[in-house]
């Protein structure tokens, strides 16, 4: 199966990929850590969330409710670049354990350690030095205990085998340029009957070359969305189950332009190639679990003869 690099033409080099998706973020959560306002993927100092280069309050904006965002301080709120609001979808219970994957500031992360209360555990990974030290001090701000910030990358997540019973992601996975990695990772450390729950962009139906192959836009949560198909696939390689994927919000293309998806060579698309995205680009929450039990993979593994 071919990865996300193979159509995104500039995009061949995925550490070169990894290092602007860290340096942008990292421009994120410097920010927010400066008092400058709201976070953007570009890092605009003193924009709010409608000047934002992810899209604005059409795609960040919303996504929680006052309830839970009184619940956790205004710094995580205000670093959040995600598209969906993966803790309120997961069904999460009380002593569960949850990873996100790609935790930013910590918001779903302070969200998820209420949902699975005491008794469970949640922790959040990224590889931004910059968003850790934001998250662990909005851990701080917030008093909440049964939470760790680790650092390292979603390809390789440093946690044990099947040690986590959610694992739940923000708008992240899309920006890997390795995302059967991620997914075979995520496997790997659910539990036996985990659940993968989380909100990325996707789109449905192939995406211009100019948009695909402009590494701003890839920052900016479009150029990697995978589409919607290919993801069931990839998931089921994985060896997940039971994938859907529930559209949450759709875009218009008026919605990316003043964003980084509006490089020039995408300004330029023609009016109809335009209007052919509208709708197309969506945020969605993807569910998919782990079997109970391990899938055969043939008669050697399996107890069959010898």
């Amino acid at each position: 199966m071919n990865d996300t690099t193979s159509i995104s033409t500039p995009l061949t080099d995925r550490e070169d990929v990894r290092d602007l998706v860290r340096q942008k973020y990292g421009e994120a959560a410097l920010t927010v850590l400066n008092g400058q306002g709201a976070a953007c993927c570009g890092g605009n100092a003193g924009g709010g969330a409608s000047d934002s280069c992810c899209g604005g309050v059409t795609i960040t904006g919303d996504l929680y409710d006052q309830t839970e965002a009184s619940q956790i301080p205004e710094a995580a709120l205000l670093a959040s670049l995600g598209c969906g609001n993966p803790t309120a979808l997961a069904q999460l219970s009380p002593g569960e354990i949850v990873l996100d994957l790609g935790s930013g500031g910590g918001i779903d992360v302070l969200l998820s350690a209420k949902r699975v209360g005491p008794s469970g555990f949640a922790y959040g990974l990224d590889m931004t030095d910059e968003m850790l030290a934001l998250a662990e001090k909005n851990k701080a701000e917030a008093g909440v205990k049964n939470v760790a910030f680790v650092k390292g990358h979603i390809e390789s997540i440093p946690l044990p085998d099947a040690s986590v019973n959610v694992i739940i992601s923000n708008c992240v996975i899309n920006l890997s340029a390795d995302k059967d990695q991620v997914l075979s990772e995520a496997f790997r450390v659910l539990k036996p009957g985990g659940r993968f729950a989380v909100s990325d962009v996707v789109v449905e139906g192939d995406l211009p070359d100019a948009v695909r192959g402009d590494m701003e836009s890839y920052v900016g949560c479009v150029a990697g969305a995978l589409e919607v198909n290919d993801y069931l696939r990839r998931l089921e390689a994985a060896g997940f189950t039971d994938a859907s994927v529930e559209p949450t919000r759709r875009y218009l293309f008026r919605d990316l332009e003043g964003s980084a998806c509006s490089a020039d060579n995408i300004a330029a698309l023609p009016a109809d190639e335009k209007a052919a995205l509208d709708g197309r680009i969506m945020g969605a929450f993807i569910r998919a679990s782990k079997p109970e039990t391990a899938s055969c993979c043939g008669p050697s593994c399996c107890g069959g003869d010898k």
